[in-house]
């Protein structure tokens, strides 16, 4: 083995070591690795995503109708959204 290949294993068995070490001191710090798993946070998230979903329908209908003219279409557009913010 070469002094070079000696260097090179010696600098990999300490970073590992290392990242031993980081990882079993977070373990005893009580640290989480993944995000808080609060119900009733994760109830709120479900029930805004579910409006936003209903919210994404009713602008895909508005853009998708096309039973009247160009015109009529941009004015009955800009009133519709303006409905939907005065929710």
């Amino acid at each position: 083995m070469s002094f070079w290949s000696a260097m090179v294993a010696i600098v990999a068995i300490l970073a590992f070591a290392k990242m031993r070490m980081h990882r079993r001191w977070h373990e005893s710090e009580g640290y989480q690795a993944g995000p808080p798993t609060d119900p009733a946070y994760t109830a709120e998230l479900e029930r805004e995503v579910e409006t936003l979903r209903k919210r994404l329908e009713v602008v895909e209908r508005i853009v998708t109708d096309a039973s009247t003219s160009q015109a009529h279409d941009t004015r009955r557009l800009a009133s519709e959204i303006e409905a939907l913010r005065d929710r």
